[in-house]
């Protein structure tokens, strides 16, 4: 009797752990939508959903090899599922005053494996949002 005891408690308490980590990401990401990130590192990028309904959202923006990037780092990700429906994107660069047009342009192949290996982010980052899946997209002006 003893060993079910101590295998029943084991099992209360990873899952207590397990659900506040769970906790821990819900409250982290939906942050996320209260506290954005600013600075000159930032940019806000305009997309589209089906119906042409504008939505902004504050991402980071990593320039490589002369190109802009930006990942879908977390799991709050609509803009990114509007970004490839719709690549026609409008982005404010940091210190810009206004929206540029840009197409948002998935990667693929070696780019996307070198952008990986340059843009990555430590364990702590990556326990803390729930080790989301990291999907990225470069940014071409359009004129």
């Amino acid at each position: 009797m003893g060993n079910k005891k101590i295998i029943r408690w084991s099992l209360i308490g990873v899952g207590v752990l397990f659900l506040t980590y769970i906790g821990s990401i819900v409250w982290f990401e939906a942050r996320l939508g209260i506290n954005q990130p600013q600075g000159s590192t930032s940019l806000v990028i305009a997309t589209f959903s089906g119906d042409e309904e504008r939505h902004e959202r504050v991402l980071r923006l990593e320039e490589i090899d002369g190109n802009n990037y930006i990942a879908a780092n977390h799991w709050p990700r609509a803009w990114y599922s509007q970004a490839l429906a719709n690549p026609n994107v409008e982005i404010k660069l940091p210190g810009e005053e206004a929206f540029e047009n840009y197409l948002a342009v998935p990667l693929e192949g070696a780019e996307e494996e070198h952008i990986r290996e340059v843009y990555s982010f430590g364990f702590e980052f990556r326990f803390r949002t729930g080790f989301p899946p990291r999907y990225f997209l470069r940014l071409d002006p359009q004129t």
